[in-house]
């Protein structure tokens, strides 16, 4: 499901907010409380991309570095709707997500530019169904019908490469 209709919304947090788990100044623009409601909260659904500065010299992936994950972590707990406004064409998720797990291996794998990831699935399926319930709130808040709601979940599940039924 993309956002044809919507422009994306580029959020960048700086080193040293992530480094002081600083996300504040986001709360206060787009905190559960400063959000609108009815369908235009429909609008910014799939247009969120998350950025982060200062870690463009470091040779490890953005979801191995111990700041980052902590930061991800911290900013998932306070702000659960990722899976509502985050834009699944860009694959900046997949890596907010993989700093909230637990446990997240790489490997270089020789002819491949990307590296290997691995982790527990069953981690990523706690996380996803937690955050299925923030976005069905958000999906309800803007006066979705079921079957908008249910092509996002599919979109979501898809984006993750887990079976939808």
């Amino acid at each position: 499901m993309s956002n044809d209709s919507h422009d994306l919304i580029f959020y960048e947090f700086s080193r040293s907010k992530i480094e002081r788990g600083d996300f504040t100044h986001f709360l206060g623009l787009y905190g559960a409380d400063k959000l609108p409601s009815g369908r235009r909260l429909r609008n910014p659904m799939d247009c969120f991309v998350f950025c982060i500065e200062g870690w463009g010299d470091d040779p490890r992936e953005i979801h191995m570095i111990p700041e980052v994950r902590r930061f991800y972590s911290a900013f998932h707990d306070a702000w659960p709707y990722w899976l509502y406004f985050c834009n699944l064409e860009a694959d900046v998720l997949r890596t907010m997500i993989l700093c909230c797990l637990s446990s997240v291996s790489t490997m270089e794998v020789d002819g491949q530019t990307q590296v290997s990831v691995t982790y527990e699935h069953l981690h990523l399926i706690d996380i996803l169904r937690r955050d299925l319930l923030a976005m069905n709130v958000m999906c309800e808040q803007g006066g979705m019908f079921e079957y908008r709601i249910y092509n996002r979940s599919k979109a979501v599940f898809e984006y993750f490469g887990l079976p939808f039924e």
